[in-house]
């Protein structure tokens, strides 16, 4: 039987019975808004990135709220030996970053979007290093993706794996347990840009709306100002 935008049935439960267990055993949880999530069709998940973490903290939370989310993750895993297999196999795309290939993640998550996929985008492209932790300048590939598929984009802002898994740093702090808060935001209205060139100013533009929208979310999660001004990586 067809499994739009998911993986077969053996490996979406293999996942699952990992990743649910898993992640309610290192973090509590405090998630908002997953109503907003829309429970089919293609669309683009798009999220600030704060830690190796992220990307099982945020599956758990999309699959509990209706979606399996597609990652976008370094071409590299994919050579890994059972670890490549199981990353083709829970429908993951290869990213080639810095190189003239990269471009093909971008087309076939045009592809897997017009099939009804989620996909988990992290539009910094990497770890923010602003030295407070809110999002950075963002590349263009999300907004590239939505303006040219059509599909919906939808702002999630999340806070707490930081404390869980530091950037750069191997080990876990397990203790005390860590709250993984959560907040999903309407979707980005990019309505403005329709029939425009997707190029240059555009692409920035649009990027700029996407990041804005993360950044609303995570200020309400953190409950504090956010920056007039994103950091931008050098």
């Amino acid at each position: 039987m067809s499994r739009p935008g998911r993986p077969s049935r053996f490996w979406e439960t293999f996942a699952v019975v990992i990743v649910k267990p898993l992640s309610r055993l290192l973090v509590k949880k405090d998630w908002r808004h997953g109503e907003r999530i829309p429970r089919q069709g293609g669309v683009i998940i798009a999220a600030n990135h704060l830690s190796w973490t992220d990307p099982v903290l945020l599956s758990h939370f999309l699959y509990n709220n209706g979606r399996w989310p597609t990652i976008l993750a370094k071409a590299g895993l994919f050579r890994v030996p059972f670890l490549g297999t199981a990353v083709r196999a829970l429908q993951a795309i290869p990213v080639d970053r810095g190189s003239a290939e990269a471009i093909k993640s971008l087309q076939i998550s045009e592809k897997r979007l017009a099939k009804g996929a989620a996909i988990l985008f992290y539009p910094e492209g990497t770890v923010t290093r602003d030295p407070k932790l809110w999002p950075m300048t963002g590349k263009t590939g999300a907004a590239r993706l939505a303006l040219e598929s059509g599909a919906t984009v939808i702002p999630v802002a999340h806070w707490g794996a930081q404390e869980l898994l530091p950037y750069g740093e191997k080990k876990p702090r397990l203790f005390p347990r860590k709250t993984f808060r959560v907040s999903v935001g309407p979707p980005v209205d990019l309505s403005k840009y329709d029939g425009q060139p997707v190029r240059g100013p555009v692409l920035r533009d649009a990027t700029a709306d996407i990041m804005a929208a993360i950044t609303v979310q995570l200020a309400e999660l953190r409950g504090e100002k956010a920056p007039e001004t994103p950091w931008e990586a050098k």
